[in-house]
C-alpha cells in the first residue's frame, strides 16, 4: 500500500531555533511582533511585488550573484525601484544572518513591494510610500518522507503577455490553485502543462524527467527559468550526461525511468508517482542520485570561492 501522508516539496525538520527569529524589514532588524506591513502595502492588496529565495551553504548565500540579477530584472520589468543597490541587498543578508547566528541550512525570502498605497485601488501612482523590503530568514534543512507524488491539474503556465510565467511576482493564485486541485487528488504538488499541452512545470518547481539515460526538462518557454534548473543543465553537460531542453507530453512522462523537481529548497526532489503511475522504481533513481551529487559538489565549489 502506497504512503497516503500529507507532504509538500518544502517540508523541513522542526528547528526550535525559528521561535525567536529576527527579520530584515525596510533598513531595520526586528523581532516577529514588529515585522508587519500596512494593510495598504501594494503586496498584502494586490500582489504587486518580487521575490527571491536564497539558500545559506556552510556561510555562502548559494548563486548569490544569479538570484540578485533576477531580482532586479524583475524590478525593471514591472517598473519597480527597490531603492537598494545589489551591494545594499547583501549587506542586509550578512546582518540578518548574523542577527540569526545562521551559519548554514537556512533559506531567506527576499520579498520587494511597490510599498504602501494612499488609496485601496489598483494604479502604481497611487503606491506612494516605498518599496517596501522584507527578508525572512529561517533555519530549515529540508526532510522528505517519500518522494513526491504528482498530479496533472487543469491551470497552465500562460502566455508572456498575460502574466509571463518568468517573472518571480507575489502574484501567485494560478500556482496556489493549481496546487489545491493536486492535493483535492490526493498528490503533493500539481503538474502543469503548457498552453500547447506539453508537459512543463510543477506549481512551486521546476520539473525534470529521465528516460533511457537522457535528462528531459521543458523547453523554458512558459516556466520560471530557475536557478537550481539551469545548475542541473549545466552539471550535466558538464559531466556527459545528455540534457534536453524540449517538447514532451504526459505519455513520455508516464514512461520515464525516472522524475525529479528543482528548486533553491529542496535542490532535487524525487518523484515517485504521477497521476496514479508509479515513475520507475517510485524511489530515487541513480540518474538523479548522481546529479544530486554532482549540484551538492557545485555548491561546496562555490561556497569555497
Amino acid at each position: 500500500m502506497s504512503d497516503t501522508r500529507d507532504q509538500t516539496a518544502h517540508d523541513a525538520e522542526h528547528d526550535a531555533r525559528n521561535d525567536d527569529l529576527k527579520f530584515w524589514l525596510n533598513g531595520k532588524i526586528v523581532g516577529k511582533a514588529e515585522a508587519v506591513v500596512s494593510i495598504y502595502d501594494s503586496g498584502f492588496m494586490l500582489g504587486d511585488g518580487i521575490w527571491e529565495g536564497l539558500r545559506l551553504y556552510d556561510g555562502h548565500w548559494a548563486f548569490l550573484d544569479e538570484h540578485l540579477d533576477r531580482l532586479f530584472e524583475a524590478a525593471l520589468a514591472i517598473d519597480l525601484d527597490i531603492g537598494l543597490s545589489k551591494g545594499e541587498i547583501e549587506v542586509a543578508l550578512e546582518e540578518l544572518r548574523a542577527a540569526n547566528g545562521m551559519e548554514t541550512d537556512a533559506h531567506a525570502r527576499l520579498m520587494v513591494t511597490r510599498g504602501v498605497k494612499d488609496r485601496p485601488f489598483q494604479h502604481p501612482s497611487l503606491s506612494r510610500s516605498g518599496p517596501t523590503v522584507a527578508i525572512i530568514m529561517e533555519h530549515s534543512k529540508p526532510v522528505l518522507g517519500r518522494p513526491i507524488r504528482l498530479a496533472t491539474v487543469p491551470h497552465l503556465r500562460g502566455l508572456p503577455m498575460t502574466q509571463d510565467p518568468k517573472l518571480n511576482s507575489h502574484s501567485k493564485l494560478n500556482c496556489i490553485l493549481a496546487c489545491i486541485a493536486a492535493e483535492k487528488a490526493g498528490a503533493d504538488e500539481g503538474l502543469m502543462l503548457d498552453v500547447h499541452g506539453f508537459v512543463n512545470t510543477t506549481n512551486s518547481c521546476n520539473f525534470f524527467i529521465v528516460r533511457k539515460g537522457e535528462v528531459w526538462t521543458s523547453t523554458g518557454d512558459y516556466c520560471m527559468n530557475g536557478i537550481t534548473r539551469q545548475k542541473v543543465i549545466d552539471v550535466c553537460r558538464a559531466e556527459g550526461i545528455p540534457v534536453f531542453e524540449r517538447n514532451f507530453s504526459l505519455v513520455d512522462t508516464y514512461g520515464a525511468d525516472e522524475a525529479f523537481l528543482t528548486g533553491t529548497f529542496g535542490a532535487q526532489t524525487p518523484v515517485g508517482e504521477i497521476d496514479g503511475r508509479q515513475i520507475g522504481t517510485g524511489a530515487l533513481g541513480p540518474v538523479t542520485e548522481r546529479i544530486r551529487a554532482l549540484y551538492k559538489d557545485l555548491v561546496a565549489r562555490e561556497a569555497s570561492r
